[in-house]
């Protein structure tokens, strides 16, 4: 087996002598790449943000943003990094590099001032500067058309929205919404994200995009007697899970990162499951979709492209963009949390988790998957291969996320609806709570109350009461109880609102 080594800036770079729990940002700053740097250590400021070489949607090669302090540089193994300084080009002998475009609008827009968080808004920006699909529009005012060269785009819907989030340029600000900063007050930086042109035809990062990705090796890094393992197969990975029962099992790290540089938890075996090819698929049928328990949530969005709305509702409000770029379902399922933004919705929409061991498979509903705090019926062993969503979809869903922060937010409630309402009558009522209990829950309470009456306000206010009663929510720094109460009664109320809206318009 060859030895761990990571592509960095187009170098090939062993990881050795790190430890196995070295983050790909202690890993760079110690080969004096330090333009990489540690604000939070969890996740939430972006200062750490490299790109890297995925698998793509529209094209071959994705270029995607993720935290370099909360990836152990082993999981990166025979991968490709670009980090702010590879983004410049060599200059001739004697003068200084030649700037990326992101770079030269973020310094002639004042997008920089202490800089310490600068290196992390670049290497979004340079994300979403890259993005295939990143539409910008001509004088006429409607999208560029053709592409496969950089200059066009692969135009789905609303490619072409221009607003306070969204440039003329096709930028997407959410692409930044990881990335922190105490001094420009954003605009500069905004303006810049909306001056960035489309990649030339010489940009090497632009066609390193229609080659294929580096493909998946199988990795054994062990130092002293911590290992960090990869297996090339899930059948070889669960027979290895059976004999290191005590594994700490990861996909992108944004819980066991965290883990690591805040509570300094070191594992004796860490299995990474990321790059497992059959927890990676995505299938619709005319029975279910079945989501890989390993496709990161950025992938499953663009995949998907709005065909579960539900799940659509959730994406943009789950972490950043950083954060989506590196999380899973199955990870976000595994961690058992009853804070996680995925569970309600994956209540409300009747899924069910794939769970695979060394001697098969069986088919749990998430409804009976949570079994107390952190817990679940998972056996040691078990893997969460897939998530499987039954069709046809309830027409009438929403998500409703209450936090002190619009995004990349912790939530206080998270209340998911999916409603069958025929001929103004509730046939079916599905509701999943998180926030208010040890575990997700279902409103089993309301949902029966709501059923079989006609869907009007006198209904619709009920209901309410009974939702506020659901659960067993606690006082902490984030909420009261009475608060969490109060957010179920008026999430509802607001449902029965925006549809009754709908039906009017």
């Amino acid at each position: 087996m060859v030895a761990p080594r990571i592509t960095v800036n187009g170098t090939g770079t062993p990881i050795a002598p790190a430890e196995p729990h070295t983050t790909v940002l202690d890993f760079l700053r110690e080969r004096g790449l330090t333009g990489t740097k540690e604000g939070c250590a969890e996740g939430e400021c972006g200062a750490c943000a490299v790109l890297v070489a995925r698998p793509g949607v529209h094209k071959p090669t994705d270029w995607v943003a993720v935290n370099a302090c909360l990836v152990p540089a082993a999981a990166l193994d025979g991968q490709e990094i670009v980090t702010s300084e590879g983004l410049a080009t060599p200059g001739a002998p004697g003068t200084p590099p030649v700037l990326h475009p992101v770079q030269e609008e973020m310094a002639v827009r004042g997008g920089s001032q202490c800089g310490y968080c600068t290196p992390g808004f670049v290497c979004s920006m340079a994300a979403e500067y890259y993005r295939p699909d990143r539409c910008p529009r001509d004088a006429s005012g409607t999208g560029e058309s053709g592409g496969g060269d950089g200059h066009g785009c692969d135009a789905g819907p609303g490619a072409h929205r221009t607003d306070a989030e969204h440039g003329p340029n096709g930028f997407d600000l959410h692409a930044l919404s990881g990335n922190l900063c105490r001094c420009t007050g954003y605009r500069p930086i905004r303006d810049a994200a909306f001056a960035v042109g489309t990649p030339s035809d010489e940009d090497p990062l632009a066609h390193r995009r229609e080659q294929a990705p580096p493909a998946p090796v199988a990795t054994a890094y062990t130092r002293g007697e911590s290992a960090f393992l990869r297996r090339s197969t899930l059948a070889d990975t669960l027979r290895l899970l059976r004999e290191r029962p005590d594994a700490v099992v990861v996909a992108g790290s944004t819980d066991w990162g965290v883990e690591v540089n805040i509570r300094s938890r070191r594992a004796r075996c860490v299995v990474a499951v990321d790059r497992l090819p059959e927890l990676r698929e995505l299938h619709v049928t005319s029975e279910h979709v079945e989501i890989g328990a390993a496709l990161t949530l950025t992938e499953i969005e663009r995949r998907l492209d709005g065909r579960v709305p539900l799940l659509a509702d959730l994406f943009p409000q789950f972490a950043s963009r950083l954060i989506r770029n590196g999380a899973t379902l199955g990870g976000n399922l595994g961690t058992g949390s009853p804070i996680g933004d995925s569970p309600p919705v994956l209540l409300a929409l009747e899924a069910s988790v794939v769970l695979a061991d060394a001697d098969g498979e069986r088919e749990v509903a998430l409804a009976e998957y949570f079994t107390g705090y952190r817990q679940s019926v998972r056996r040691p062993g078990e893997l969460i291969r897939a998530v499987r969503v039954p069709l046809p979809l309830s027409p009438v869903t929403a998500f409703h996320k209450i936090a002190k922060r619009r995004f990349d937010d912790i939530s206080s409630v998270a209340v998911a609806f999916a409603l069958d309402v025929e001929d103004g009558i509730v046939r079916k009522a599905r509701i999943g709570l998180g926030g208010v209990a040890a575990t997700p829950i279902r409103a089993l309470t309301t949902e029966a109350a709501l059923e079989g009456k006609p869907w009007t306000a006198g209904t619709a206010e009920a209901a309410a009461s009974l939702l506020r009663a659901e659960g067993t929510p606690l006082d902490d720094h984030r909420a009261s109880a009475a608060y969490r109460s109060a957010m179920l009664g008026r999430s509802l109320v607001k449902l029965y609102a925006r549809t009754t809206e709908a039906v009017s318009s």
